[in-house]
């Protein structure tokens, strides 16, 4: 499996998206506030995932 690099857009858990801001060993600092309704959602800013929970969506943000 391909890790995230910093800037990749990914998505995990039912659909939630966000830009990979911080690479650790086994998980990546997502920033949840690139979803256009992530306050309607009721979540915080940022969150940890897992390398094995999450897709790349793209690689060029």
């Amino acid at each position: 499996m391909k890790k995230a690099e910093v800037g990749n857009v990914i998505e995990f858990k039912d659909g939630l998206k966000g830009i990979v801001e911080k690479v650790y060993e086994n998980s990546v600092i997502v920033d949840l506030t690139y979803m256009e309704n992530y306050r309607e959602l009721e979540l915080e800013e940022k969150t940890v995932v897992n390398h094995k929970n999450y897709r790349i969506i793209d690689e060029n943000e």
